[in-house]
């Protein structure tokens, strides 16, 4: 079972079962992914070498996030857990991939806001996939037999750059804690000899026992938040009686396939700050993004579609840890969202400034009772949740844009003893209309991967707006 050498760092591991959140289950299905390229210029033959990416990563899943090697299962007393067990883990698939190409032959260039600062560089995935003899890189998945995480090390030729590449479930991690979780390995692989030798612990270990979060949520309040009841007014017949055991249902559903359809926005500081002004400078940044994508993507669904949507709904996501007593270092999905249903004659029709205002009041005012909210329609109503799965997307009955706020994520200090990734490419993900937004450490602009069909796409980028302040990549 343990045949290569950094897998037996595993053995370790004790028999136990790790119980699933109710959010775990939620996300059950989907998985993360990111590309992290790091420039080696020094040309370093031993750049990032693959023993030390290796023996980190399993070293921590051992002694920090067992986790992470669990199969999932419901155990007799109906909950959903992971069971670790030594003898059966679901191992980690770590490889490395080597391309006959330059990593240069899949950058994008663009020219920095400051003449006399570099251009700035972004890793297009879609020249990537077409051009490197990498078909895709693997996703993480329990239906399949150790398969639990999957790490590629991508060595370009002429070593210029290495890339890393993470894939693991969402059932896991959300955000936050995936990003702790990375973090980890790489401040293992910086103090690989001492955590060999049994001497090193790291600064801020997480906490991944679920009961923490039970106790921080018990005697909260709920606070329905409006978008649970616009759903369950709409709610339509569920396809097949399930289960009232909300752990054997969410468990046993199949993945959900990473959408192709993806593409890259970036925004330069100077027109993220024209954007501002021109929409509403009282605002944020995130806010006037979101309402500038939803009133573009609206205009281009129904110019692509030949029909106006009954229903636009914006979607935000908040992280129920600034807004509970949930610990930071919570290790888990403690993540929910925020909806809006919106009018689309209401959103054609108002002002930027009246737009951007009206999403703020449904993102605002969350707190730990919307949350609590949410995981109780999750438990109770599974036909509230499966009809919030099929609604947010783009068909000709409705119009989505959903936005997970990145920015601020620690991203760049992702050190494995080289330094940080000079920049980021963050692999395909699963729902169409979401969109995810990040920090360009190169100018200190922001990136905005979409998830949108590439025909509806073409007719986006045209429009006076989107070409006013994004600058796309692909």
């Amino acid at each position: 079972m343990f045949n290569n050498s950094h897998l037996k760092h595993l053995a370790e591991i004790k028999t136990q079962e790790i119980e699933l959140g109710t959010l775990d289950l939620a996300m059950f299905g989907t998985v993360m992914g990111d590309i992290y390229l790091y420039k080696n210029g020094r040309n370093d033959p031993d750049f990032m070498p693959f023993d030390a990416v290796a023996h980190s990563f399993c070293m921590l899943v051992a002694n920090y996030y067992p986790i992470l090697v669990g199969r999932p299962t419901v155990n007799s007393v109906g909950k959903g857990v992971m069971a670790v067990d030594p003898s059966n883990l679901c191992l980690p698939d770590i490889a490395e991939v080597f391309i006959d190409h330059r990593a240069e032959s899949f950058f994008e260039a663009r020219p920095n806001d400051s003449k006399d600062k570099p251009d700035t560089l972004f890793f297009n995935v879609h020249k990537f996939y077409r051009g490197s003899g990498v078909v895709h890189l693997p996703q993480a998945t329990y239906h399949r037999d150790h398969s639990a995480a999957f790490v590629r090390i991508l060595r370009f030729k002429n070593n210029s750059y290495v890339g890393i590449s993470l894939s693991v479930s969402h059932g896991l991690f959300d955000g936050t804690s995936y990003l702790a979780f990375i973090n980890h390995w790489a401040e293992y692989a910086r103090n690989l000899d001492d955590v060999k030798n049994g001497t090193y612990q790291l600064a801020k270990p997480p906490n991944g026992d679920r009961q923490v979060m039970i106790n921080c949520l018990d005697k909260v309040e709920p606070l329905a938040p409006p978008f649970i009841e616009h759903f369950r007014n709409i709610v339509s017949p569920l396809p097949m009686n399930f289960s009232t055991n909300i752990a054997s249902v969410l468990m046993s559903l199949p993945d959900i396939q990473p959408i192709k359809d993806q593409h890259v926005l970036h925004f330069t500081p100077a027109n993220l700050e024209r954007m501002r002004h021109y929409i509403d400078e009282e605002q944020t940044i995130n806010v006037t993004l979101i309402a500038l994508l939803a009133k573009s993507m609206l205009q281009a669904n129904i110019k692509a579609f030949g029909e106006e949507q009954q229903i636009s709904y914006v979607a935000m996501a908040y992280d129920g840890r600034t807004r509970s007593t949930i610990p930071r270092n919570f290790s888990g999905n403690a993540s929910c969202p925020t909806i809006a249903p919106l009018s689309p004659q209401m959103l054609l029709n108002s002002s930027y400034k009246d737009l951007s205002r009206i999403i703020t009041r449904y993102g605002s005012k969350t707190e730990s009772g919307h949350m609590k909210s949410t995981i109780l329609m999750i438990e109770n109503e599974l036909n509230v949740l499966h009809q919030i799965g099929i609604s947010l997307c783009n068909t000709p009955e409705s119009s989505y844009i959903g936005m997970t706020n990145l920015r601020y994520m620690p991203y760049y200090s992702v050190d494995f003893g080289f330094g940080g990734p000079i920049f980021l490419g963050l692999d395909y993900f699963q729902t169409d209309g979401m969109s995810r937004l990040l920090l360009n450490k190169q100018d200190g602009g922001l990136d905005l991967y979409l998830n949108y069909s590439d025909a509806h796409f073409e007719v986006f980028r045209q429009l006076d707006d989107i070409k006013m302040f994004a600058d796309i990549i692909y």
